[in-house]
């Protein structure tokens, strides 16, 4: 009997020990802020800026995998109710609805910030008449009172058209003028086609002049002037611009936020802070948005000669 009872009992320990291994090897395979593999996905506006930040991320941790999908601002919240999607990243954050949904769902609230500004970018083509717009202009032809075609990258659902529809059509539906083409790739393909033409764009698809692509399509294309509202003085218009953007002299200003799904610091948390810290901030301020979390201000220095 005290053989089978110690039989029976290192039976038990072995089981035990297998089962804390097995625990143990779970928790191995986990991620953390700098190893594992996870899923996000992006605002399509955002996706050359992003691309950036992703390849210099997998450079500096090879042992990380984040895979991205690239799609609306609608679909990335959708995504975001789903296991597999940790992060998104898109141009606004959660509502105190939104917060509460996830809590009662999660246990606890995501967390969300600003990561950097970005700006929504009139594109007209290089032979067109006009390059220069007041908003009054701008909501005249988003509601059709003025004909002329404009292009947006999506029907419904993106960051772009809730943008200009809240912002400049001031909640007005949009006129029949205004199409949707298959992302901001196809806005910017249509512009430098049709001299009647003109297109909505976020600022990292135009603004690159390090990028040979964009430096070509921009001999067919130009950013429009656009109004300034705030600027005391009169009948000043500005460019999309890293300047104009940080003086509040471009209006059509928006930000770029990170909406983080995670409980404990992983993976998407190890990415949130790449993109927050210097090197992801001056990613930014290369691809001419500008950085929320620092600032990079140019300053004049003095050398003392001895």
């Amino acid at each position: 009997m005290k053989k089978r009872a110690i039989y029976v009992g290192m039976g038990f320990l072995c089981l035990f020990f297998t089962y804390c291994s097995g625990t143990g090897k779970k928790a191995d395979d986990r991620d953390t802020p700098v190893k594992g593999n996870i899923h996000i996905s992006v605002d399509e506006s955002f996706q050359p800026v992003i691309q950036e930040q992703l390849l210099v991320h997998h450079s500096s941790f090879p042992n990380t995998t984040i895979r991205v999908s690239y799609q609306s601002e609608a679909a990335c919240f959708r995504d975001l109710q789903s296991d597999s999607t940790r992060l998104i990243i898109v141009a606004k954050g959660l509502t105190d609805e939104q917060s509460k949904i996830f809590e009662q769902s999660l246990g606890y609230k995501p967390q969300y910030g600003i990561l950097a500004y970005d700006a929504v970018v009139v594109v007209v083509n290089r032979q067109a008449k006009d390059s220069v717009f007041t908003i009054a202009q701008l909501k005249d032809i988003l509601t059709g009172k003025n004909p002329v075609t404009a292009v947006m990258d999506g029907k419904n659902a993106t960051s772009t058209v809730r943008y200009l529809q809240d912002s400049v059509a001031r909640g007005a539906a949009f006129g029949k003028n205004v199409v949707a083409a298959d992302g901001s790739e196809k806005v910017l393909e249509t512009v430098s086609e049709n001299p009647n033409v003109i297109g909505f764009v976020g600022l990292s698809w135009v603004a690159d002049s390090y990028d040979p692509k964009q430096v070509a399509r921009m001999k067919k294309i130009r950013t429009a002037l656009i109004e300034c509202v705030k600027c005391e003085e009169k009948d000043v218009f500005a460019k999309p611009s890293q300047a104009s953007l940080s003086y509040g002299e471009y209006p059509l200003a928006r930000p770029l936020y990170y909406v983080l799904k995670e409980n404990a610091a992983g993976l998407g948390t190890g990415f949130m802070n790449f993109m927050s810290l210097e090197r992801g901030q001056l990613i930014f301020r290369r691809s001419f948005l500008v950085p929320a979390k620092m600032g990079f201000n140019n300053r004049l220095g003095k050398i003392k000669e001895e």
